[in-house]
C-alpha cells in the first residue's frame, strides 16, 4: 500500500483488517509520537489495519508549530480519511493527538468526511490557563460516537471542563481518565493506548 501522499506509516493487523483507524499527531510532534506509535500497535493487536500520518504543515516542514488557518490541514486530514477508506472495509475511525485530534473533529463536525466514531487524545479544550477561551464551539455539530482520552494533569483542560465539553456533542461519548498525566498522556500506570481503544471498540459496538 503507498502511504506516501499522506505520509502515512501502517500497523498491520495479522490477519484481514475488520476495519482502518486514522490517526495524527499534535502541534509539536509528527507520525512517530510515541503515543501514536502505541495506539496504532493496539489497534493491530484487536485486527484493525492502524495509520498514523503526518499534517500538510509536517510534510512541509519537519519542526515547528502549524501555522495559517488550519485549512490546509483538514484538507490533509479528508485526504487520510479517503486514503483509509480504500485500504479495507470494515469501520473507519479517526482521530489524533492534542490539535490533530481537534481538527479532525472540525473536519467531522462540518461533515466534511465520514468516520464511525472519533478518538480523540488530549483534546484541547482551551489554551494552558486560558480557560475563557474555549475551542468547543464546533462540537454540537458532531454526530458520531467520540471518546476522549484525557490526563487528570492536562493544563489544555480539566476532567470537568472536558465533561462540559463532551456534552456538546450530541452523540455517545466516553471519557478516558488517565490519572496524574499530562499532555503528552505519559503514564506508568495506565496502559493509555489499551484503554482507549477499548473505548472507541464499546462505542462502535453500542
Amino acid at each position: 500500500m503507498n502511504l506516501d501522499r499522506i505520509a502515512g506509516i501502517a500497523h498491520q493487523p495479522d490477519g484481514p483488517a475488520r476495519g482502518v483507524a486514522v490517526l495524527t499527531h499534535g502541534a509539536g510532534g509528527d507520525r512517530n509520537s510515541p503515543l501514536l506509535q502505541r495506539v496504532c500497535d493496539e489497534w493491530a493487536r484487536h485486527g484493525w489495519l492502524a495509520v498514523r500520518y503526518n499534517l500538510p504543515y509536517r510534510r512541509r516542514r519537519p519542526k515547528g508549530p502549524p501555522s495559517g488557518s488550519g485549512d490546509a490541514d483538514r484538507a490533509g486530514i479528508v485526504e487520510a480519511i479517503e486514503v483509509g477508506r480504500g485500504l479495507a472495509g470494515g469501520p473507519l475511525i479517526a482521530g489524533g493527538h492534542s490539535y490533530g485530534g481537534r481538527q479532525t473533529s472540525m473536519v467531522v463536525a462540518a461533515g466534511a468526511a465520514a468516520v464511525d466514531v472519533l478518538t480523540l487524545f488530549s483534546y484541547p479544550v482551551h489554551p494552558p490557563g486560558k480557560p475563557e477561551r474555549p475551542r468547543t464551539e464546533h462540537l454540537p455539530d458532531i454526530t458520531v460516537p467520540t471518546v476522549f482520552t484525557h490526563g487528570t494533569s492536562d493544563p489544555f483542560g480539566t476532567i470537568a471542563e472536558l465533561r462540559d465539553a463532551a456534552a456538546l456533542i450530541p452523540a455517545p461519548t466516553e471519557i478516558v481518565e488517565i490519572t496524574g498525566a499530562r499532555h503528552d498522556l505519559a503514564s506508568k500506570t495506565n496502559d493509555v493506548a489499551a484503554l482507549a481503544v477499548d473505548a472507541a471498540l464499546r462505542l462502535l459496538a453500542d
